[in-house]
């Protein structure tokens, strides 16, 4: 069974390809929220809102393919505490790999044990 989403290293979930603002391990995973609920919705714009950061996250309906890393993209305009900023980042293939797997194990019915 796959480990919770809080369970997994962030990195796993996220791949920022650029971002004009620093981001540490909460805000990654509060983008990484809005944008798998984005994926798994087919919505358009979500909205992050963190500690001291918030804002809007784009679903581009793009993928990207980074060496390795691929998934769909995603963008975020950000207002923090240090000022404006921009992410641009996607879903790992692997991570959404690991989450459809806890889902199916967790809608599992257990067997009756008669």
């Amino acid at each position: 069974m796959a480990p919770p989403p809080d369970e997994l290293p962030y990195w796993v979930l996220v791949s920022v390809l650029m971002s004009t603002t620093p981001l540490e391990q909460g805000l990654a995973l509060a983008l990484h929220r809005v944008a798998l609920e984005l994926y798994r919705t087919g919505g358009g714009e979500g909205h992050v809102d963190h500690a001291l950061a918030h804002g809007q996250v784009k679903n581009l309906r793009r993928e990207a393919l980074l060496g390795t890393l691929g998934g769909p993209l995603f963008e975020a305009e950000l207002e923090t505490e240090r000022g404006a900023g921009f992410v641009r980042f996607l879903l790992t293939r692997q991570g959404l790999e690991l989450l459809d797997a806890q889902r199916s194990s967790e809608r599992r019915v257990p067997e009756l044990l008669n």
